[in-house]
């Protein structure tokens, strides 16, 4: 009997969460009817309480709230959020301090793939990565739909619709523990956060990307956004706040793909090398390294969001509020990229004098292509809950339920080529000959060395080179259901230095699935039985574009009928096509598919003592962590017809005791002094702990496995924080502070492979290959936050204003070789400078983000023990300008341009000191025109 798991349906489960969310909407939408009674002008909850789920509406309360907070946060207004052209909101949160924005990750999101759209993805915080941090929407941590880490993809979150966003830098005890680099919660606000009983407003915007007109497309978008807010019932009591937003982006990048080039088809080589096909002795591997090959191309296609969130709130007295809360948001994305090929089919090396052990590089054929691949994408997020406040005397009751959804898809990802030396039953091509070095470079870029005949390849690659297979396709479904409860209880005590404490727990069960399946068809002359078909003759690409990235390099390429490839694959798709692993139906249904189940309990106690100025928050928190993970294991043996597998399940525990002391001093209302020592820990990723099994039999009986690692410990970590903040009380604030983190057990994101790969020995004929932990680690890093408006000026320079940030970090950590490296994704220098003016209606801010150079992956040519080859990210630089104007009736209008300059927005490189393997994006510049009428 054949054991295989459907295709999950994600049509079905995002109706109904949306249907759940709609409903709830729908309800609180009935009740709003009731007519409501005189309005009276009511303040507003007050912004500086940020422990409280409320909304900071601009600048200079989100300094006085950062002021006033119980501990270290910083946070984002309403106004930040509307005075800038960012994509999304991770691009948003690279305007906070220790804030590192990556617009690629792992997976399809890895590498240029992922850069190529343009746009900001993921933030790493204090030089943790992604999955070190916990995100929250109005409190509620979000489901993880990433497929092999337990990153969230910031990118479907549109500014638009979140009012507030705070990053909590520091974990109190009654806060989820695993989060080593910091917690970030998105915030929308309530009815009550508005001082008129009724508010609304309606957006709509127009956006442009530059780069898109460069190749002679539109470029075009834009959006359309509301939101509502009604205070109604008896006395008030009732609020209903709702939103809702659209938007669309249309665009077109240039990629040049160095690093894939070397990568996946060999496209590098040392200039000079010895007998054993290593690097010559005494010379710098970093300045010995060339480009062989290369890949250029255009990555274009539109990214739709929609959404919402609606909030209702009852508040009956002083001494009770409720609340129901959802959110929801939608992106699709369609990425197409277009690459041609110049592709180092054969290398030689020849000794320069004989005896002398010096190789010299000649490649010596090229075979010219065309590869078209793309990256689509469906992506939601989701969140309800409902619970409570009720104060009964001293003590505060907070009972809540939540539900999170996330999900990750890459529904109908395909891809085929054309080549010169396609060769199958009706072709026999050949490479075109070339010898010496095929590279040049300028401007530190690489330059292809064509010949005549090469660069007609490129050129008329529709009619030059023939179509090689009728498409392979591949289907690709991540996702997670998060739900649980959670129970607060607060004792407020007077007349002693004990303040409060505070009782909690919570309990969350959450539900992955991953599932990951492959279909490869024919080539196009074997199927239509003749030779010479081209993608001109086919009718997949019949024109080009003019340069394939314009202003470096010239030569065209193909503009592809993505319609056309996806029709002749389903003609052509048979039985035979299915190839996930191999040739078994069954396996090939399952082999990449994985399910866990975590659970997670939680109990804390913490309490608050005050000694005068001085406050003291001791805290403990204990969490408990149950980790089921089902996968298929595929045995083979060495000659024998592949075997049908069979799923396994393996389980993992853990058991974290988080203890933590925080103190502040403030001897005035204008200055406080924090310092707090806390731990944390971060789960590994579910892919680490239970990939799927392959098991080999040898001729010789002996058995190699390689599997995930249920063994795996968590990354845990002692954190240390002291800062100080001050308020001038004449529109200056000053921030400076410290952060000291200190690893163990380091794990970092590699995808769907194992991380630190290594082997024992089961018994004496079996071996096998598991993921396992690093080493240590350590994170230093200093933060300066500056702000000031010169509002003693004279006249209308009293409009005028600046303000900085800027983050230095170190990080070390052993990857369990014993070799120090820089940590993942942490950038040494992060800052943000800004000029702003504000008078009147009027509103006009200049932005220079600095992003400094950071190590994005390991070892990535799998050549050197002493880490030259890692992949790094080269500095980044961009200017963002704002200028907007709000009318005395309710109107504003604003217009912001980011990437003013149009710098390139990625540029990585194998080896820090060498740009010889490099990718480049090039995304231009984005110019978004929004109107927004208040009511």
């Amino acid at each position: 009997m054949q054991s295989f798991t459907a295709v999950p349906s994600r049509v079905s489960k995002r109706l109904s969460f949306k249907a759940i969310l709609l409903a709830s909407a729908m309800l609180a939408a009935a009740g709003a009817q009731v007519e409501a009674a005189p309005l009276a002008a009511e303040t507003p909850a007050d912004p500086t309480e940020i422990d409280s789920v409320v909304i900071v509406a601009n600048r200079n309360d989100a300094a006085q709230a950062q002021l006033k907070a119980a501990t270290a946060v910083s946070v984002l207004s309403a106004e930040d959020l509307e005075h800038t052209a960012v994509h999304n909101v991770a691009e948003a949160l690279g305007m906070m301090p220790s804030v590192n924005v990556m617009n690629t990750g792992s997976s399809f999101f890895g590498g240029i793939d992922g850069a190529s759209r343009g746009e900001g993805m993921f933030v790493s915080i204090r030089g943790l990565n992604a999955e070190f941090n916990v995100n929250m929407i109005n409190g509620v941590t979000v489901a993880q739909g990433m497929p092999y880490s337990r990153q969230v993809q910031l990118s479907l979150l549109p500014p638009s619709g979140l009012h507030t966003i705070v990053l909590n830098k520091t974990s109190t005890a009654d806060m989820d523990g695993d989060a080593i680099g910091g917690t970030v919660d998105f915030r929308t606000p309530s009815a009550f956060d508005f001082r008129d009983g009724f508010n609304g407003s309606v957006t709509a915007s127009g956006r442009l990307e530059s780069r898109a007109r460069d190749y002679g497309d539109e470029g075009l978008g834009g959006g359309l956004s509301a939101e509502w807010a009604h205070r109604f019932g008896p006395d008030q009591t009732f609020g209903l706040y709702a939103s809702a937003f659209y938007d669309k982006r249309n665009y077109a990048n240039s990629e040049m793909a160095g690093v894939m080039a070397a990568t996946n088809d060999g496209g590098w080589s040392y200039l000079v090398r010895d007998a054993a096909g290593n690097s010559y002795p005494g010379l710098d591997p970093e300045k010995n390294i060339t480009q062989t090959g290369l890949n250029v191309g255009v990555s274009n296609g539109y990214t739709e969001r929609w959404g919402g969130n609606f909030t209702l709130e009852w508040r009956p007295g002083d001494t009770l509020t409720a609340y129901l809360r959802g959110s929801y948001a939608f992106a699709k994305t369609e990425q197409n990229s277009t690459l041609s090929q110049f592709v180092s089919a054969s290398k030689s090396y020849k000794e320069t004098v004989a005896g002398s052990g010096r190789y010299n590089l000649s490649v010596d054929a090229i075979s010219t292509r065309v590869w078209y691949e793309t990256n689509p994408e469906e992506a939601d997020l989701g969140t309800l809950q409902l619970g409570a406040d009720k104060t009964l005397g001293a003590w505060t009751l907070s009972p809540q339920i939540f539900y999170s959804e996330g999900d990750n898809d890459r529904p109908n990802h395909i891809e085929a080529s054309v080549r010169i030396n396609q060769s199958d039953r009706y072709n026999n091509g050949s490479n075109r000959a070339l010898g010496g070095l095929s590279i040049g470079y300028s401007d530190d870029l690489p330059r292809p060395l064509f010949t005549q005949a090469i660069y007609d390849d490129l050129n008329n690659a529709n009619t030059a080179l023939l179509a090689r297979r009728a498409g392979q396709l591949t289907e690709q479904f991540s996702g997670q259901e998060k739900y649980g409860f959670k129970f607060d209880a607060k004792r407020v005590f007077e007349g002693g230095s004990l303040q409060w404490i505070k009782l909690g727990g919570k309990y969350v069960d959450s539900h992955r699935r991953v599932t990951n399946r492959d279909w490869t068809n024919d080539h196009f002359a074997n199927l239509l039985g003749q030779g010479g078909v081209t993608w001109q003759s086919l009718g997949i690409a019949t024109s080009y574009y003019d340069q394939v990235f314009p202003g470096e390099y010239t030569w065209r390429v193909p503009k592809v009928n993505h319609q056309a490839l996806v029709d002749y694959f389903y003609k052509y798709k048979t039985a035979a096509s299915f190839d996930t692993c191999g040739s078994d139906f069954t396996n090939n249904m399952n082999c990449n598919t994985q399910k866990g189940d975590e659970a997670v309990a939680s109990l804390y106690a913490t309490a608050n003592y005050s000694f005068g100025d001085v406050e003291v928050v001791p805290g403990l928190r204990y969490e408990h962590t149950k980790i089921d993970n089902t996968y298929w294991v595929i045995p083979s043996t060495s000659g024998a017809a592949e075997q049908t597998g069979f799923w396994s399940f393996n389980s993992t525990e853990y058991n974290e005791v988080l203890p933590s002391v925080f103190v502040t001093w403030r001897p005035n209302d204008a200055t406080v002094y924090r310092g707090s020592v806390w731990t944390s820990y971060t789960r590994p990723a579910f892919i680490q702990l239970a990939g799927g099994e392959r098991r080999q039999t040898g001729d010789d009986g002996k058995v190699t496995i390689t599997r995930g690692n249920p063994d795996l410990k968590p990354i845990r970590a002692i954190n240390l924080d002291l800062s100080g903040e001050w308020s001038s009380g004449k529109g200056g604030y000053a921030m400076f502070g410290g952060f000291y983190k200190h690893l163990s057990n380091y794990m970092y994101d590699n995808g769907s492979s194992s991380v630190n790969s290594d082997h024992y020995a089961e018994d004496g004929k079996t071996t096998v290959y598991v993921p396992t932990n690093g080493g240590d680690g350590d994170v230093y890093g200093l933060e300066l936050q500056l702000r000031q408006k010169f509002t003693e000026l004279p006249g209308l320079l009293s409009g005028l204003g600046a303000g900085v940030n800027v983050t230095r970090q170190w990080t070390s950590v052993d990857l369990g070789d014993g070799v120090d490296n820089r940590i993942q994704n942490a950038p040494d220098w992060v800052a943000d400078a800004q000029l702003f003016y504000q008078k009147g209606g009027f509103s006009l801010d200049v932005i220079y983000h600095y992003t400094g150079a950071y190590v994005a992956s390991y070892d990535v040519l799998g050549t050197a023990a002493d880490g030259w080859d890692n992949l790094w990210v080269r500095p980044l630089r961009s200017v963002d300008l704002h200028v907007g104007y709000a009318f005395d009736n309710g109107l504003k209008v604003d217009l912001s341009v980011a990437n003013l300059l149009k710098d390139y927005s990625y540029w990585s490189h194998i080896g820090e000191h060498s740009l010889a393997l490099s990718d480049v994006v090039d995304s231009g510049r984005t110019t978004l025109l929004t109107v927004k009428k208040t009511f």
